[in-house]
């Protein structure tokens, strides 16, 4: 039975999908000006984990998560760069998708775009237009939230707060377009020189929440399970999707808001984005860290909690990310001495273990306990590794249940460079050589396989290797 945080409630609930065995997610993507940074990765990572944690407990997932391809931050950017909005965004939308693929993230079911979407955006704000919740301005459109009596439950705030709020920090020409300070835009009228569709209240491109309203409804429904995004998205983007949604369609948005931390830097855990200049962007990152390692890092803190990054940080995920290879190359050296059967004592242990990561795990994603009963399966495949006798079905059962749960932090222990089998000839290479007292060929396979990342261990049992 899985529990969730529900932002818009402030309390877990348990999750009961709309359809049974079906989760349909919606998780709100980048603005594609510019590399990704860790905090956008974080929000990224901390879904896929979401994600893939339904897919283990059997669920199917439709997961939707679009690109924010027109805004003014792009085309101030496009402008700077003299190039099109389109190919600005074609740019960093291919740097996205090498940054997350690094990382590990699997595709989303869709990546909508929001300027494939134009059409549907305009009959969108008709409706709304045609409803009495939005008006024209000067070519704009904006859309009337204190008609939507709900407005503020999401980010706990109230109507005369959000008033002072957004008339002081609304510059004085929209505050005079608008009918009241926090109506928010749902179209911009175009400025000269900028990229523009036609609609039937002028020339201009659609706001920024518009966008997520009408694609999240398109590829999921008018109500479907969980939306989710950073924090920093609660008001006034989520705030804004669920008043201009549910004003066209009349149903409930979405049933589970869940929304991750920040990532935070320096002594004063200051939130990273590129707006105060501190980010620090995946593209440049994985050029000097394993991608996988930053996955881990991120994947193993639950989704709520920020993530204060640092070297110090990054380099104890390494270092824990790296006994669980060892438990995992320990136990899998000893599947070429097996013996038929199976161990009880161990797989009644497998079974507490497995029961309480699952349990863990049900509990809104909690996955620093679930990573606890990691590292306990980590200890129990050491131990059985230096058993005389191991058995096939319980080492199998072992192997599976840590390559299963780990897959679901993204990891994956694959190998890298040489293949296992090329290793294992190299090593009977050497085993012959030493035999033959040929001990300078020995000593270059020992070099050749050191250079590829590969640790010899010479046991009673033989020589053991492992990955670096």
């Amino acid at each position: 039975m899985i529990q969730v945080y529900n932002t818009l409630t402030r309390k877990k609930e348990v999750f009961k999908p709309l359809v049974a065995g079906k989760v349909n997610m919606y998780v709100c993507g980048p603005t594609v000006y510019n590399y990704i940074h860790i905090g956008n990765a974080r929000s990224a990572i901390a879904f896929d984990t979401i994600r893939r944690y339904f897919e283990f407990r059997g669920f199917k997932v439709t997961y939707i998560s679009n690109f924010t391809d027109v805004d003014d931050k792009m085309i101030k950017q496009a402008q700077r760069d003299g190039i099109t909005v389109p190919e600005l965004a074609d740019k960093f939308i291919t740097a996205f998708e090498q940054d997350t693929t690094a990382l590990n993230v699997e595709p989303a079911t869709a990546h909508p775009r929001a300027t494939e979407n134009i059409p549907d955006i305009i009959d969108f704000i008709q409706v709304l237009l045609d409803k009495g919740y939005a008006y024209t301005a000067a070519g704009d459109v904006y859309y009337r939230a204190r008609k939507f009596t709900h407005y503020g439950e999401l980010s706990d705030q109230n109507i005369d707060q959000l008033e002072q709020g957004a008339s002081e920090h609304t510059a004085d020409e929209e505050t005079q377009r608008k009918e009241d300070p926090i109506d928010f835009a749902l179209w911009k009228a175009a400025k000269p020189g900028e990229i523009a569709w036609t609609a039937p209240w002028g020339e201009g491109r659609p706001g920024w929440h518009i966008e997520c309203s009408v694609m999240a409804t398109k590829y999921l429904g008018d109500t479907f399970d969980i939306h989710g995004g950073g924090q920093d998205l609660e008001f006034p983007h989520h705030e804004n999707e669920i008043a201009q949604s549910e004003a066209k369609t009349g149903q409930k948005f979405a049933n589970y808001w869940l929304h991750n931390g920040f990532v935070t830097i320096g002594d004063d855990d200051e939130k990273m984005s590129k707006s105060l200049g501190n980010f620090v962007t995946v593209h440049d990152l994985i050029q000097q860290v394993d991608p996988q390692t930053l996955r881990f890092f991120m994947a193993t803190t639950q989704y709520r909690r920020p993530i204060r990054y640092s070297e110090s940080t990054l380099s104890e995920a390494a270092n824990n990310l790296q006994k669980l290879r060892i438990a995992y190359d320990n136990l899998s050296y000893r599947q070429k001495d097996v013996s038929a059967g199976i161990d009880t004592e161990v797989e009644q242990q497998l079974t507490k273990l497995t029961k309480a990561f699952t349990t863990a795990m049900d509990d809104d994603f909690n996955v620093q306990n679930g990573m606890t009963e990691v590292y306990e399966l980590a200890k129990l495949m050491n131990i059985y590794s230096e058993q005389k006798i191991v058995r096939e079905a319980t080492l199998n059962h072992l192997m599976d249940s840590f390559t299963a749960w780990l897959q679901i932090f993204g990891v994956d222990f694959k190998p890298a460079g040489l293949l296992d089998d090329e290793i294992e000839q190299l090593i009977q290479e050497r085993i012959d050589a030493r035999a033959n007292k040929d001990y300078q060929r020995s000593d270059e396979i020992r070099d050749l396989l050191k250079a590829q990342g590969i640790v010899l261990e010479d046991t009673a049992q033989g020589t053991r290797w492992r990955r670096e």
